[in-house]
C-alpha cells in the first residue's frame, strides 16, 4: 500500500509518501519549519500543504506529539494547548480532503523501527525513546504496541523531558558528556520501572549517538534507531495501513 505519512513535531511538520511493504520513502520528504506555535487550524493547513505538495489522493497517516484516544487529542505538551480536546481526525481530514489515521508520534516511530528497523524479528520487550523538542516513548512486547508518556515522569522535581530532551541540550548548550549523564540517569529510572530487554533511541539526535552513548550505562543493549528522523513518517503510514485493514 502507498500511504502519505506525516510527522508533526515541536519545531517542524514533515511528510512523504511511503511504500508500506518495504518502509521506503517514495519521494524526498517535504518539511515545513514551525518555529512559532501553530493553532490547530494552522497546523491542519500545514498538513494540507504537504498533501498538496505530493498531489496526494490516497490514505494519510499522521503522528502527533500527544496522547490520542480514538480520534481525540488529550495532551499537547509542546504545541498549542488548543489542540487539547480536538477531534484530530476530523480536523486534519477536513483540510486534507482524504481519510486520515491519527496516532501518537513516538508510537508511529516505534512501528517503523519494530517492523523494518532495529527491532525487526525481536520478540522481547523493547522501549523506544524519541529525543527531540520533548521525549516520546513507546513500549513493544511480542507485537503489541503500548504508547506511553514517560517524558513526563518526575526527575529532579520537573518533567523528565525538561531535563533530557535534545532541545534542552541545545538551549542550555550542554556538553555531550553532561547531557549524556542526564540521559543515563533518566534511562536508569525507566529500567528500574519497566525492565526492557532492548532500548532504542530515536529522534534526529540519534544520528550523533556516538557522541553520547558512551556516557549512558544501561543494563541492556541500547541502539540508535535506523530510520532516524524518517521513523515518524514511515510509522504514521504504517498506522494508516493498519487502521484501514482493521
Amino acid at each position: 500500500m502507498k500511504v502519505l505519512g506525516i510527522d508533526i513535531g515541536g519545531s517542524a511538520i514533515k511528510g512523504a509518501p511511503v511504500d508500506t511493504g518495504t518502509g521506503r520513502l517514495l519521494a524526498d520528504r517535504f518539511k515545513i519549519e514551525t518555529p512559532l506555535l501553530l493553532s490547530p487550524t494552522e497546523m491542519a493547513d500545514a498538513a494540507g500543504m504537504i498533501a498538496a505538495h505530493f498531489r496526494w489522493r490516497g490514505p494519510v497517516g499522521i503522528g502527533f506529539p500527544g496522547v490520542i484516544h480514538g480520534s481525540t487529542i488529550l495532551t499537547s505538551a509542546n504545541l498549542d494547548k488548543k489542540f487539547i480536546g480536538c477531534d484530530g481526525i476530523k480536523l486534519f481530514s477536513k483540510v486534507i480532503g482524504r481519510p486520515v489515521a491519527l496516532t501518537n508520534d513516538a508510537a508511529a516511530a516505534g512501528l517503523a523501527e519494530m517492523r523494518f528497523g532495529v527491532g525487526r524479528n525481536f520478540g522481547g520487550k523493547a522501549l523506544l525513546l524519541t529525543l527531540g523538542t520533548g521525549v516520546g516513548s513507546v513500549l513493544f512486547f511480542r507485537g503489541a504496541l503500548f504508547p506511553c508518556e514517560l517524558g513526563h515522569l518526575p526527575m529532579d522535581g520537573r518533567d523528565a523531558e525538561k531535563r533530557v530532551a535534545a532541545s534542552v541540550k541545545n538551549r542550555k548548550n550542554l556538553s555531550w558528556k553532561e547531557w549524556g549523564h542526564r540521559l543515563g540517569c533518566y534511562i536508569d529510572i525507566l529500567e528500574k520501572i519497566l525492565w526492557p530487554e532492548l532500548i532504542v533511541i530515536g529522534g534526529g539526535v540519534s544520528a550523533k549517538h556516538a557522541k553520547f552513548f558512551k556516557y549512558v550505562k544501561p543494563r541492556v543493549k541500547m541502539v540508535p534507531a535506523e530510520f532516524l528522523n524518517e521513523a515518524g513518517i514511515v510509522g504514521a503510514a504504517l498506522w494508516a495501513e493498519r487502521e484501514r485493514r482493521g
